[in-house]
């Protein structure tokens, strides 16, 4: 087999270009006779619009027209792609999201008009003497208050601030009450899971054009799901035909889910660009971006978890805020729910779980997916009320959690939360981490540790999530209005190298690296022979894109069954060539040999063979060597882990240093070990980034007080520790060909807890126990609680 395939840390490819700033991005992107826009966005969080004169801005230079509301009269509103049903039955409340704001802004940073000019500083200068007759009104910022009766309402025609109060399992509410009450040990928490902004590297661009001549329109942006972002812009906004619109995204510098979504911007810039018969460019600013890209996370809950007197968990009760923001943003409503409700049971046997979720609006920017998108949040508060019960109890947190694991001889296992594990092995991630994590040797640490005057902890959470969302027919009940499954195209040239054409798309998880690796395999080539195209609707089949860790186990599953095709194909090339049955032809090593015999060919054989037909019978074969598949999982898959984290807390300050961090995780069988443990040191960065330092925040007024890096601290280097990977402890997938789970958020879904169950571990140990301290763990904070 080639020494590239399946298994091999290969180098990423296309960290070439990167490195070396060759790189193509959207704004590296520039077109003829091009015009620039500049957003005039809201300043303040609510208010009725009574007027806005555009007059002398319209006649300053450069400027080519100015957009406001009424230029967008008939044109549809951004489409929501998941309806939750609330706990009645009834659909949720959902208002219309106009590209630019209609009759009242709703949030700082909403656009209110929209300048187009020949240069960017025009445009800039234009906006500026555009002058808004406006009623402020009071905000709604708090979620709770929002649900008041008698609040100010951000959408007039709702009846209330709700979206929607959701009940899971419905059926277990009445069950999950009484075995709280007769519960020997009950431990609650009330917990806030703190709002992020996504930040990646590169911020959001897009650029429009129109080609008149045959009444096309080309977005070229930012998106880790070109073909969704045709269809709900296509279909829903534009009324653009899908064979009249090509929606292309190149190189992208991340997204974590930020970019899954459907912007305004994206539909302006493309409705403009036919408009003004010319393309029409935006690229965000940073602080543009900290009011206008979806935030991630922001909830609140109370979680109650019950145990009889042998400490078996018996019953888990949560109540959640979710914050929708002021609009529904793409998939913000399968968040809090499907994605968070269904995880409620984590790595543990509790018989009974329910969960109310109340989805609010508010006047702050929409929150949608961020990196783990609802498993990070039920992980945190499982995890959490895990640890606390541990220390009420006076057990071993560690200890507690191995009682009540699912065991390996339970798989598969059927959760109250209406999911199936098909596979895992709980204990064996954590004996694998505790021993990486020396947790036995911790106390000689922690000695050290007070010798210097600080003050050490230990943490550890376990975790599940679920990825590769599927099936279609399944989340189509639950509300998706999209499929979920991915395409692939493998066309073999004529010389035997190989195209695959993704719906997938890659921004950073080297999709261009182990994609090959998975067909060369196959094959048994060498990957440099596979070339990956995606990002562009017009030479890639529809797919869903890329998120939710779902690219390996659904879009790498559609490459597999395309790649079955065309070996199945060759065969009965290979088997005319050697007049022998295609049933007794075998693939090795990139040779088709008949079976029991010395007679073979090489595959550039057989694929030169298949573009030159000229003794085919041409009734069996038909020339070329070219297939596409489509995937549609029969279930999530399930990674799962346990994270170790130790921290020192500096007690005259309160600053928290993470010291060390270790990971073991099993994702399955693993394709390129080197960009999985990439991947989970990255994710483990931004849970760190959550845990002590990111908190996105509004005052009363709604203003966003946290809207530059001078506010807003990212993780740096020196933040985050060397971090320990292990991904030894396999359980593969049991449906899906390639037996892969999926890896690229599990360090952000179980590193939060671990955090800040080891600084909780520090203060206890110094004699100053905290039940709980909300993140960010700031040293404001953790000085506070300590001194409380």
């Amino acid at each position: 087999m080639p020494k590239d395939g399946i298994g091999a840390s290969t180098k990423r490819r296309e960290d070439i270009r990167f490195l070396t700033g060759r790189g193509r991005y959207t704004d590296d992107i520039n077109l003829p006779h091009q015009a620039h826009v500049h957003f005039l966005r809201a300043d303040v969080a609510h208010a009725r619009i009574n007027g806005i004169d555009t007059a002398m801005a319209a006649g300053m230079p450069g400027v080519i027209r100015i957009f406001t509301a009424a230029d967008f009269a008939g044109v549809g509103g951004l489409p929501c792609g998941w309806q939750v049903t609330d706990r009645e039955g009834q659909p949720m409340q959902e208002p219309k999201h106009p590209v630019l704001a209609e009759g009242k802004i709703r949030h700082v940073g909403e656009i209110v008009a929209a300048v187009v000019a020949e240069t960017l500083e025009q445009a800039r200068d234009a906006a500026e003497a555009i002058a808004l007759d406006l009623e402020d009104l009071p905000a709604v910022i708090d979620m709770k208050a929002a649900c008041e009766a008698g609040a100010v309402k951000v959408h007039d025609d709702l009846s209330s601030n709700l979206c929607y109060s959701w009940g899971f399992v419905e059926d277990n509410r009445e069950a999950v009450d009484q075995a709280i009450a007769e519960a020997a040990h009950v431990t609650t928490l009330e917990l806030v899971n703190n709002r992020l902004v996504a930040n990646p590297m590169e911020p959001r661009v897009a650029l429009g054009d129109y080609a008149f001549h045959d009444d096309s329109s080309t977005l070229y942006t930012t998106s880790q799901n070109p073909h969704v972002i045709r269809l709900l812009m296509g279909a829903f906004v534009l009324g653009i035909p899908e064979h009249k619109l090509r929606v292309v995204a190149p190189d992208v510098g991340g997204g974590f889910g930020t970019k899954i979504f459907h912007y305004a911007e994206e539909a302006f810039v493309t409705f403009a660009a036919k408009e003004l018969k010319q393309p029409v460019k935006w690229t965000s600013t940073r602080s543009e971006a900290f009011i206008s890209d979806a935030h991630g996370r922001d909830h609140v809950t109370k979680v109650e978890l019950a145990l009889d007197a042998d400490n078996n968990f018996t019953a888990l009760r949560c109540l959640t805020y979710a914050n929708m923001g002021a609009y529904l943003s793409t998939f913000a409503p399968s968040v809090p729910t499907w994605l968070h409700g269904t995880l409620l049971a984590g790595n543990y046997r509790t018989p009974l779980i329910y969960t109310n979720v109340r989805a609010v609006f508010t006047n702050t920017v929409p929150v949608d997916a961020y990196r783990g998108a609802g498993r990070p949040e039920a992980t945190f508060q499982l995890e959490r009320v895990v640890d606390k019960a541990a220390r009420e109890l006076g057990v071993d947190p560690a200890e507690l959690r191995r009682q009540n694991f699912i065991r390996k001889d339970q798989f598969p296992y059927a959760t109250p939360v209406a999911v199936e594990y098909d596979t895992g092995d709980y204990e064996a991630t954590l004996d694998t981490c505790l021993g990486l994590a020396d947790y036995a040797g911790f106390a000689a640490r922690a000695e050290a540790s007070r010798a210097r005057g600080k003050l050490r902890g230990i943490g550890l959470s376990h975790y599940i999530e679920a990825c590769g969302i599927a099936p279609s027919n399944l989340v189509g009940q639950l509300g998706a209005r999209a499929g979920l499954y991915e395409s692939a195209t493998v066309r073999v040239n004529a010389t035997g190298g190989i195209v695959v054409m993704t719906g997938s798309h890659s921004h950073g998880q080297g999709h261009e690296t182990s994609f090959p690796q998975v067909v060369a395999d196959m094959i048994g080539i060498d990957a440099s022979q596979v070339e990956i195209v995606h990002g562009d609707t017009a030479n890639t089949p529809m797919g869903m894109g890329t998120y939710g860790s779902r690219s390996i186990a659904v879009g790498g599953s559609a490459m597999v069954r395309a790649t079955e095709k065309i070996i199945a194909k060759a065969k009965k090339i290979a088997g005319h060539m050697l007049e022998a049955s295609d049933e007794d032809i075998e693939l090795k090593e990139g040779r088709f040999t008949v079976a029991g015999t010395d007679k073979s060919l090489a595959w550039g054989d057989v694929t030169l063979a298949a573009y030159v037909p000229h003794n085919y019978p041409l009734d069996q074969i038909e020339p070329g060597l070219e297939e596409t598949a489509f995937y549609d999982p029969a279930n999530f898959t399930y990674p799962s882990g346990c994270y170790i984290c130790e921290v020192e807390v500096d007690p005259g300050t309160g600053k928290v240093e993470v010291c060390s961090f270790t990971a073991a995780d099993d994702f399955g069988n693993i394709i390129n070990p080197m960009i999985v443990e990439g991947q989970v040191q990255g994710g483990i960065g931004q849970g760190i980034g959550q845990a002590l330092l990111e908190h996105c925040r509004y005052d009363a007024d709604g203003q966003l007080l946290s809207a530059s890096y001078m506010d807003y601290a990212m993780p740096r280097a020196s933040d985050v520790p060397n971090i320990a990977v292990d991904h030894s402890c396999q359980t593969p997938c049991t449906h899906n060909p390639l037996g892969v789970k999926g890896c690229g958020e599990a360090g952000a879904i179980g590193s939060p807890p671990a955090v800040v169950n080891a600084v909780i571990d520090a203060l206890e140990r110094a004699g100053k126990p905290v039940a709980h301290i909300d993140m960010p763990l700031s040293p404001a904070r953790v000085w506070a609680a300590m001194n409380s």
